[in-house]
């Protein structure tokens, strides 16, 4: 499951200015890639940023530090008891593909996904599909991202898998083969153990690793993420998240240590997986892979949690200009970034 880090690499400017137009996660999300934004000192008390639409979100995350804060700062075990017993899920994953039309078509036709809805912002030059296993509101679903021009995105080394749960994995290979797709690993069992795995890559390179299971409520059941210390990442998932760890294991003959963290077992829930390899303590991200969303009842108090426990905020919490879903942003130790969304706000968005 792990590989090898490739060398650090800066983002190239064109890289930079792509990577800035992915969208958070609903239709009128769109608002936070506008050129002119709604003036936020209506909402913040700061004065109104000129904002260019292609550095959106880098102005927003630059900003933060003279956004007034609005919530009551909380002790970290009020903290840490508000994380554990908030009601959170995993939303979606966002991400960004060169050509939307063609990896709808695999996800569909390959992977057993269906095409939920499907946006085109033309002012903004952007298109966004969300795809999976079930409706938005009871299911984790990917957001794919396809900004007009752009054919090509950087990976990086720090981005894993995504995982998929399917009854016959030694079916799904035969069917994504006959469809012209790319098996990178052949079924078989896991490295050290007996599950059954094989992993492909969808049309942008994005790799898939297929899990042979018994039916599930959620196929999309994993995202792999790369971390330098998992220790420290383990702490911040659960106290600052809320995350429980369901299981760890060491892999010394192959150097690397994985951990799945979540909000339910991993049979019937979408999970993180931390993987560490030894010794390898950075990784360049670059500018495919965006974020998680994560749902919450309570952005602000959330917000407070995840700065007591070592994350930086990016995107203090409140609503999105111009319209009433609250949202808050941040890192985590490694730079990984998630958005937690409030709860009634998302439900109301799908609407």
């Amino acid at each position: 499951m792990a590989t090898a880090a490739a060398s650090l690499r800066p983002l190239t400017a064109a890289a930079a200015r792509s990577q800035s137009s992915t969208s958070f996660f609903s239709r009128r999300f769109a608002l936070l890639h506008l050129a002119s934004a709604v003036p936020q000192a209506q909402l913040f008390g700061i004065k109104p940023l000129q904002l260019k639409r292609m550095a959106a979100e880098e102005v927003l995350v630059r900003s933060t530090g003279n956004i007034a804060q609005t919530s009551t700062t909380i002790s970290q075990e009020n903290a840490l008891e508000w994380a554990k017993k908030d009601n959170r899920r995993l939303l979606h994953v966002v991400y960004r593909v060169g050509d939307l039309d063609k990896t709808i078509k695999f996800y569909t036709e390959c992977l057993g996904m269906k095409l939920l809805r499907k946006r085109d912002i033309p002012e903004e030059r952007y298109t966004n599909a969300f795809l999976g296993y079930g409706p938005e509101d009871s299911h984790f679903v990917v957001e794919l991202t396809y900004n007009y021009g752009v054919e090509k995105y950087d990976i990086g080394a720090g981005f894993g898998h995504f995982g998929v749960a399917v009854e016959d994995v030694a079916k799904t290979v035969d069917l994504i083969k006959a469809k012209g797709g790319k098996v990178t690993r052949e079924p078989g069992p896991v490295k050290g153990g007996k599950s059954i795995i094989a992993f492909i890559e969808d049309p942008d390179g994005y790799k898939f690793e297929l899990l042979e299971r018994d039916p599930t409520p959620e196929p999309l059941c994993q995202v792999m993420l790369r971390v330098g210390d998992l220790d420290r990442s383990i702490e911040f998932y659960k106290k600052a998240f809320g995350m429980d760890l369901l299981r760890k294991r060491d892999n010394p003959e192959y150097k690397y240590t994985i951990a799945m963290m979540g909000y339910g077992p991993e049979d019937k829930s979408a999970v993180l997986e931390l993987t560490y390899n030894y010794g390898v303590k950075e990784y360049d991200k670059g500018n495919a892979y965006a974020q998680i969303a994560i749902g919450t009842d309570d952005v602000y108090k959330t917000a407070e949690a995840i700065k007591l426990y070592g994350g930086k905020i990016t995107r203090e919490p409140g609503p999105l200009p111009g319209i009433s879903t609250k949202i808050t942003a941040c890192l985590d130790p490694d730079g990984w970034k998630t958005v937690f969304v409030d709860n009634i706000d998302f439900a109301k968005e799908l609407e």
